[in-house]
């Protein structure tokens, strides 16, 4: 038995039993798009249609007919979900048959709020307090938010309320769990509470389906998640805190039944529920879909409008695609059909977003391979930087050596500058409060990235302290995500001239940059950029005129 993610084979020949991520069956399919290594795929957690999961549908479907055509050993596909829009998928597979296990769940009882939350933290405070008064304390309580700075918030205000709670109450250990929170706390969660003491665990939606904690008696749920919603005619993707679906919510209740019966509290009325969306609206639908169709292309699709989707995204997101591609010089019209660019088939060699690819791949002209390799890894993990809310003060005067005043990158280059110097030694991890594991996994990502360009015959120089090839690189490959400062000390994107804002974990959200390429957005109450880079509006010139020509015509316009 083996496994195989993003950057980890642990698999070989005498692998029987495989677990890996779709995205790297996908990977797979491209270089074998028979799936000839296997006779059964089984695709589990269907229901959460990620991008991945909805093309390798489409990409297994095409095998099982080619397979069978050829007269070669048939394919069997297995698609398995606790909650899953079952006739759609059966219709897709062409009418294929539909099993049903009874599952172990014990009753669950649900409880919904009388009128609706203004305040879904407030909420879930006076519920998490409530439940904590009243209940047995070994029974534990589940709370779903929808991201770290939330969490560490709650954490830390539900800590200091068991600090004055009357005589008599039980104790209260509260964790925190989400993904890029460091490898060790991530456990805590799993051990159980000491006699008398009552675990209070604050996740986001890690807990839906990818884990089970014992012990949890009571489920709180807020009803909202942090999800991608992008829009075709901005060209914005943007991360925004918005309603679950039905699917969701049922599984968060399921999480309080494992054991034994549990009770789940809605911090929603009842009307809204029966307004929530039955499903998740695929992924696919609602994100940038500008590696799904190099992928698809590396794929040799022929057409890329007319894949086989499961959901078919709007034909303006797949063209606004293309025309990203086409901007990063990826793909070009041969024969009336759209083929990768040389260009387009070596970044479709790096399991990255396309502008990260096209970044280490224009890298050896800025003469800052290595250092751009080391920032596209550091953004491939979770953040390196661990920022526990309790020791701001102590977080900001060790992480001041660090800083550079040209932004996110270079100051996350410094940290990796930093970490090798020491060789990586835990004592120093602690000291500087950066994530260990996440750094270890950033050397594994780099190393493999590197061996990428190794094969495909980049050569890696380092620009050693020149820090503006690596600031012309980035602006190179990240001109489409740039905002410019407006006079009345605001900024807005160059593309669409949307209102935008610096984060407030960013370096540089004590200035003002008059420039500056951004990795993603994310929408709260404004709309904020995160992790900046300090560039030179007339880089982003260079590297895509035509392109800033049309944006600045239309501006006028």
């Amino acid at each position: 038995v083996g496994y195989t993610v993003r950057f980890d084979d642990c698999s070989c020949a005498e692998t029987k039993i495989r677990f890996l991520t779709d995205g790297m069956l996908l990977r797979e399919a491209m270089g074998d798009p028979l799936l000839h290594r296997y006779s059964v795929v089984i695709l589990d957690e269907a229901h959460e249609r990620t991008i991945h999961t909805d093309v390798l549908c489409g990409v297994v479907k095409a095998a099982q007919k080619k397979r069978k055509e050829r007269g070669l050993r048939p394919l069997k596909v297995i698609i398995m979900s606790a909650t899953m829009d079952v006739d759609l998928f059966s219709q897709y597979f062409s009418g294929a048959p539909v099993l049903y296990l009874e599952g172990r769940q014990h009753p669950i009882e649900i409880f919904y709020t009388k009128e609706r939350q203004s305040d879904y933290l407030q909420a879930a405070l006076v519920s998490i307090f409530q439940i904590h008064q009243e209940a047995p304390a070994c029974q534990d309580i589940l709370v779903f938010l929808t991201g770290q700075e939330e969490i560490e918030a709650m954490t830390k205000t539900c800590r200091d309320v068991a600090q004055h709670l009357p005589e008599g109450c039980p104790r209260m250990t509260v964790l925190p769990l989400y993904a890029s929170l460091p490898h060790s706390q991530q456990l805590r969660a799993f051990k159980p509470s000491p006699e008398g003491c009552r675990k209070v665990i604050l996740s986001t939606n890690i807990a839906e389906t990818s884990i089970t904690i014992a012990g949890i008696k009571f489920v709180v749920d807020t009803g909202m998640v942090k999800a991608k919603k992008y829009s075709p005619e901005t060209g914005l993707e943007v991360l925004a805190v918005q309603q679950v679906s039905k699917a969701q919510a049922w599984q968060r209740t399921g999480r309080a039944g494992r054991q034994e019966s549990g009770i789940c509290y809605r911090l929603y009325t009842e009307e809204d529920f029966e307004k929530f969306d039955e499903m998740t609206t695929p992924e696919i639908q609602r994100c940038n879909l500008a590696s799904v169709v190099l992928q698809l292309l590396a794929l040799k699709i022929p057409n890329v409008l007319t894949f086989d989707f499961m959901s078919k995204p709007s034909p303006d997101a797949i063209q606004a695609a293309i025309d990203q591609l086409d901007l990063l010089g990826a793909v070009t019209q041969k024969e009336g059909q759209l083929v990768l660019t040389p260009l387009g088939k070596k970044m479709a060699a790096f399991p990255l977003d396309p502008k990260f690819s096209k970044a280490i791949l224009l890298s050896p002209k800025f003469h800052c391979a290595e250092e751009i390799l080391t920032i596209v890894s550091l953004l491939s993990v979770d953040s390196v930087l661990h920022n526990p809310p309790a020791q701001r003060d102590e977080v900001q005067a060790v992480r001041k050596k660090f800083i550079s005043s040209e932004g996110d990158h270079l100051t996350l280059l410094n940290v990796y500058r930093a970490y090798k110097n020491v060789n990586g030694h835990k004592g120093w991890c602690r000291e500087n409060f950066i994530n260990g594991r996440n750094m270890k996994l950033m050397a594994e990502v780099r190393a493999q990235l590197r061996d990428i360009c190794v094969k495909l015959s980049l050569p890696l120089e380092s620009c050693r302290g020149d820090t503006a090839s690596v600031r012309r690189c980035l602006a190179h490959s990240l001109f489409m995500n740039a905002a410019e400062l407006r006079p009345d000390g605001s900024y807005s994107t160059v593309d669409s001239q949307q209102g935008v804002a610096l984060h407030p974990s960013s370096v540089l959200f004590q200035c003002r940059p008059a420039c500056v390429v951004y990795n993603a957005l994310l929408r709260t109450n404004r709309c904020y950029m995160r992790d900046l880079c300090v560039v030179d509006a007339e880089w982003l010139h260079e590297a895509a005129p035509d392109y800033f020509r049309r944006k600045l015509r239309t501006a006028k316009n």
